[in-house]
């Protein structure tokens, strides 16, 4: 029997953690890159076949650069029950596959995956345990928190498929959970990231909803009875309600980009879109169902969402036709109005071979970092350059794998240009996965 497309090429699994220092350069590191890059993903065991991607057990990469250097590379399962096979039911918040992302937050480095709670590992990527904000956290954790970089607090969400569907939490900047509300009008949707302005938290309902029928082993289906909507929450008025608007255009959302209030104080989303066709043969793919295309991601485009509070108009807009997923912004930015925006380009609407790609919402320009053949980027994670002055000023790091030398890189980009800057060789393929952060030094 063949394997199913999410364990082969670019995702075939690998089968052991190395560890590995002084690690070779080609080009020049920034020197004011001093810290951590870590990436996550979905890597079972040798033996193992998951029925979909999404049920891989979880493993982080780490590449740790300091004055010019690349110090060491290590790959780390994250050791929670899942990976010692204990089933996950959606019922057992400990028992999660934490292999979507990770994030650093209060002193703590915390794996996610959206079903479950976080599990903290070390800055060597060694596993700590279950994080339940001592235990405040009663509910399963976003794998897509936002930080507020003006207040350093943590949003995030937790959502299910019983009610209350939909929970709004917040964690000061030291990590201790100060906010759980329930958010009425919320659905069973399959509600993988949402997004804050300044002002607001930014909920998607798509429809894509759970279906206890849906055989793919992931109980979600697109229904076209079900209403797309947007709900907009005023961040800072406990006594607050959300705001839904119903959007006329159905389609569903994976990866915000950013939200920010305009100068007309309407609230502005942007993210990649995709409408039935689209989702459905991705999501074909990552199920290994009968009908997937040739590669991941397939069909999805970049759009905007103006919301408008006092008249509750929508205004949707396309921004670009290429076919791209896993945006990516200056984090210094999050909430706020941003000028550039990053992404994966997927074969597809003109392009050969996988991208990296700059958007310019001012210019509606778009520069593009062609990779080559048989190699894959992974999502383009923002550092910012010591001093910085303007938004684009810092770098991109992305690993990208190459199936024809069974090698990978750690790619350093220049964010204004999209040029190398330099390249860092790895031990081993690293196969493609999720989601990485940026985590400088710290205090």
């Amino acid at each position: 029997m063949a394997e199913p497309p999410y364990l082969t090429g670019h995702f075939a699994p690998t089968p052991e953690e190395h560890t590995a220092f002084e690690l070779t350069v080609h080009g020049t590191l920034p020197s004011d890159l001093n810290g951590r890059y870590f990436r996550n993903g979905h890597n079972p065991k040798p033996g193992v076949t998951p029925t979909h991607w999404f049920r891989g057990a979880g493993m982080l990469h780490g590449i740790r650069l300091a004055n010019g250097k690349a110090e060491w590379y290590r790959n780390r399962w994250v050791k929670t029950p899942f990976l010692d096979g204990v089933p996950f039911t959606g019922t057992e918040l400990e028992v999660s596959a934490a292999a979507t992302s990770i994030i650093f937050h209060g002193g703590r480095y915390l794996a996610l995956q959206e079903a479950n709670l976080p599990w903290e590992v070390t800055g060597e990527l060694d596993t700590v345990g279950p994080f339940d904000f001592g235990g405040k956290l009663t509910s399963a954790m976003t794998a897509h928190p936002k930080v507020d970089p003006h207040t350093g607090e943590l949003h995030f969400f937790s959502y299910g498929l019983i009610a209350p569907y939909l929970v709004y939490h917040v964690a000061d900047a030291s990590g201790e959970l100060t906010r759980s509300t329930v958010i009425d009008g919320a659905g069973p949707s399959l509600m993988h990231d949402f997004a804050i302005t300044r002002e607001h938290a930014v909920f998607i309902c798509p429809p894509v909803v759970f279906d206890e029928a849906e055989r793919s082993g992931i109980p979600y289906r697109w229904h076209d009875d079900a209403p797309f909507r947007i709900g907009v929450l005023p961040r800072h008025r406990p006594d607050a309600t959300v705001t839904w608007f119903d959007i006329d255009d159905p389609a569903t959302i994976l990866h915000v980009a950013n939200s920010y209030l305009d100068s007309l104080g309407r609230v502005v989303l942007e993210s990649p879109r995709f409408d039935r066709a689209a989702w459905e043969t991705s999501w074909k793919w990552w199920v290994g169902a009968p009908g997937y295309g040739d590669t991941p991601g397939v069909g999805s485009t970049f759009h905007r969402w103006i919301l408008d509070p006092l008249s509750g108009k929508v205004v949707e807009e396309p921004l670009d036709d290429l076919v791209t997923e896993f945006p990516a912004i200056n984090d210094d930015h999050t909430g706020s109005p941003n000028r550039y925006s990053y992404a994966v380009g997927f074969p597809g609407s003109g392009l050969s071979g996988y991208h990296t790609v700059k958007f310019d919402s001012t210019t509606g320009e778009r520069r593009l970092h062609a990779h080559g053949p048989g190699r894959m980027p992974g999502e383009a994670v923002f550092a910012s350059a010591t001093g910085a002055t303007r938004e684009d000023d810092g770098y991109l790091l992305t690993i990208v794998s190459d199936v024809l030398t069974d090698t990978s890189q750690l790619l350093v980009l220049d964010a204004a240009d999209l040029t190398t800057v330099a390249a860092v060789d790895l031990p081993q393929r690293v196969p493609a996965g999720i989601h990485g952060h940026w985590i400088p030094d710290h205090d």
